[in-house]
């Protein structure tokens, strides 16, 4: 029978406030003349946010390199001991919007004025240990440690990345599946709570099964001009625990997670010595950048290794 071809529809995303707004798919091509409406997997959501652990931004394109997105975890904090300090320590931090744009940075902070500058002065050089994993930097210099102190309410301090891109936790890209997300909040008690950007994930596809993308570990994805290798799960910390509006502790996400799925059974090619259970609970997927690219909202998702 000749094949069908379907024109793009559109589906709903959220934005960082959580307002639903259509996006268009990919078109979907079938070789059975009886096939439904139904879209080619493709990239349904981006986040990013220059300073770890603030509130996420939800931009229409970004560009993808071999360390990740440039600007993406360009900054992160550290306590008084020069050790990494992030919503783990203090959620709130979520409720600080940065902006970094052309060397300029903004910290718009509750309760006081925007704090903004160039970002461009290296201050002290300093080593944070990413669970096992020295990441160079410099302190800033500038306005923004102490306006950050006082909103934490101890003495911390803004830290510059060495390479853009290295403040991710493990792998430069992490990326689940909206169905994924959407089964977890159908079979939880309470599931409305369940935001997808409490995984704070670097991409969300749509257009598969719930978990389907559990099968692509050590395969190669392409997600529009990029191409990625996927390594293994994500296990998830207490940071899915809290709102990600105020970062208050209000839903047991690691609870939900276990509930249904269990924990894992084999062993994690990731840190977890600081992980609940030891990295047993994990929530989508870490990968690396094979071929650096641009990925766009709607962008095809298409897996390229075959089993």
């Amino acid at each position: 029978m000749p094949g069908s071809c379907h024109p793009p529809a559109e589906r709903e995303q959220s934005d960082a406030a959580g307002r639903r707004t259509p996006v268009a798919t990919a078109a979907y091509c079938r070789p059975d003349a009886r096939s439904v409406w139904s879209p080619m997997p493709a990239v349904s959501h981006l986040s990013t946010t220059p300073v770890k652990g603030t509130a996420l931004h939800s931009p229409d394109r970004l560009a993808l390199t071999t360390d990740g997105v440039a600007d993406n975890r360009r900054f992160h904090l550290v306590d008084g001991r020069h050790r990494l300090f992030n919503g783990k320590h203090h959620g709130p931090l979520v409720r600080i919007s940065a902006e970094y744009e052309g060397g300029q940075l903004t910290l718009r902070i509750p309760g006081r004025d925007p704090v903004t500058g160039p970002a461009t002065e290296k201050g002290e050089a300093v080593v944070t240990d990413f669970y096992g994993r020295p990441v160079p930097g410099h302190l800033v210099a500038g306005p923004w440690s102490a306006a950050l102190s006082e909103f934490v309410g101890e003495p911390v301090h803004l830290v510059a990345t060495d390479v853009p891109g290295a403040a991710v936790d493990v792998h430069p890209v992490t990326l689940v599946s909206a169905a994924t997300v959407e089964h977890l909040r159908s079979v939880t008690p309470g599931g409305e709570a369940l935001d997808s950007r409490r995984f704070r994930m670097l991409v969300e596809v749509d257009g598969v099964g719930a978990h389907e993308e559990d099968s692509w570990v050590g395969r190669r994805v392409r997600l529009g001009g990029a191409t990625i290798r996927v390594v293994g799960p994500v296990p998830r910390c207490v940071v899915t625990n809290e709102n990600p509006e105020t970062g208050e502790v209000d839903f047991n996400t690691l609870k939900a997670i276990v509930r249904y799925r269990g924990e894992l059974a084999t062993q994690l090619s990731t840190p977890v010595a600081h992980l609940p259970d030891a990295g047993k609970v994990v929530f989508g997927l870490y990968a690396t950048v094979e071929e650096p690219g641009e990925i766009g909202l709607g962008d095809d998702v298409e897996v390229l290794d075959r089993t």
